[in-house]
């Protein structure tokens, strides 16, 4: 297996298979096996899961590194909530949350953090313009 290479800034945090890590000195950091991991402005803080495609981001962002005893209800709490949010959506917005749910598995949980940040940015662009 290939080993990934990441550069962190100093100050800047890692959460490494449910621990957090925050880095003192300028970093260069090389993952040798699977692990999971979200680092920099991938993080959102439970605070900052102040709108509803936020929400969803942060539910599975806990399927994906949170603590193996909380994966479980932290799937099922994002599939609850990604299926209410695609029942109540406009048309265009039903195709995102369908395939959010989709993904919405522990195996897949990265891609739909991926998915998740363009519905948070999507949410965003509609707020603002109306």
């Amino acid at each position: 297996m290939s080993s990934l290479v990441l550069e962190l800034k100093q100050g800047e945090s890692m959460i490494l298979n449910g621990a957090v890590i925050r880095f003192k000195t300028r970093t260069r950091l090389e993952l040798n096996n699977h692990a999971r991991f979200l680092f920099g402005k991938q993080i959102m803080y439970p605070e900052e899961a102040t709108s509803p495609a936020r929400q969803a981001y942060y539910a599975l962002q806990e399927v994906y590194i949170g603590k193996e005893e909380v994966r479980a209800a932290a799937l099922c709490a994002a599939q609850e909530l990604i299926e209410g949010l695609g029942k109540s959506a406009a048309a265009e917005e039903k195709r995102g949350w369908s395939a959010l749910l989709r993904l919405c598995t522990e195996e897949t949980a990265f891609e739909a953090l991926k998915l998740a940040r363009q519905m948070i940015r999507l949410e965003e662009a509609a707020s603002a313009a109306g």
